[in-house]
């Protein structure tokens, strides 16, 4: 979709003063996808040069925000941890073209903050945490979880970027297990749900998202029981925090999440995997 309010294309590369209607580029694949009439100048970070995927000294993983999904899951094919088959699942959870693979970027998705936002998904599922830029050179950094607010609603500043999202060592070498609920075979996600089981520790923590207007982590320093898991579900998600649109009701939603999260329970739980 032509963007007819948009008067001017400037490389991010050459800083400038932020001004009102600006807006950061980097896939745009939602940006161009409907009518944006707040927008009058687009800030394109696509030649900023930045690393797709860098190792960190602690074994951790940075993800750079202007990496691609095609990008993250060619990487993921031959990632060395425990935790590799998570990414891919993920991806295929956009249920897109490969034309949107090529240009859909990481932190766009995680920027646009939606509920079936499979990268909010994957990150928060791996105990990720955003480092942002504002434009006065200030540098925050805080878990997906508090990154992603509601419904499309972030915790960024005007102007401020997100950088990258980085993943600890500990939680990609865990062991992961995945669930997708829809109201269709080919439909957006109604309810997903990660688990993800420290090895070191034991510890095991499951995220719903997708079913909910913003991501939710329950970490467990020992695995739960059936009654444990429901009840921390239950007793932190707000009856008006499961979401309702047209790809299911929050009656639904709460009870296809409640149900995906006790299936986690048991495979990263049973005694053949302790």
């Amino acid at each position: 979709m032509d963007l007819n309010t948009v008067l001017d294309v400037r490389d991010a590369r050459r800083r400038e003063p932020w001004r009102p209607g600006d807006a950061w580029l980097g896939g745009g694949t939602y940006l161009f996808s409907e009518p944006q009439p707040h927008i009058r100048r687009l800030v394109d970070l696509s030649r900023m040069g930045w690393p797709p995927l860098s190792w960190q000294p602690d074994g951790s993983l940075d993800i750079a925000a202007t990496c691609t999904i095609t990008e993250l899951s060619r990487f993921a094919r031959t990632l060395p941890t425990t935790a590799a088959p998570l990414f891919e699942q993920c991806c295929r959870a956009f249920l897109a073209s490969f034309k949107i693979w090529n240009m859909a970027t990481v932190g766009g998705n995680l920027c646009n903050g939606l509920p079936a936002g499979p990268m909010v998904s994957l990150t928060a599922g791996l105990d990720g945490t955003v480092f942002l830029q504002g434009q006065d050179g200030a540098t925050r950094r805080m878990p997906v979880t508090d990154f992603v607010l509601g419904a499309g609603v972030k915790n960024l500043r005007e102007g401020e970027l997100l950088r990258s999202v980085r993943l600890p060592p500990n939680a990609l070498d865990s062991r992961t297990a995945f669930r997708q609920a829809s109201l269709y075979g080919l439909g957006r996600s109604g309810a997903l749900v990660i688990g993800a089981c420290d090895p070191a520790d034991g510890s095991l923590a499951v995220t719903v998202s997708a079913a909910t207007t913003r991501p939710f982590r329950f970490w467990f320093a020992l695995p739960p029981t059936a009654a444990e898991l429901r009840a921390a579900i239950d007793g932190t998600v707000r009856p008006d925090e499961w979401y309702d649109d047209i790809h299911g009701l929050p009656a639904w939603r709460r009870h296809m999440a409640l149900r995906l999260a006790e299936e986690i329970r048991r495979e990263l739980t049973t005694e053949d995997h302790r």
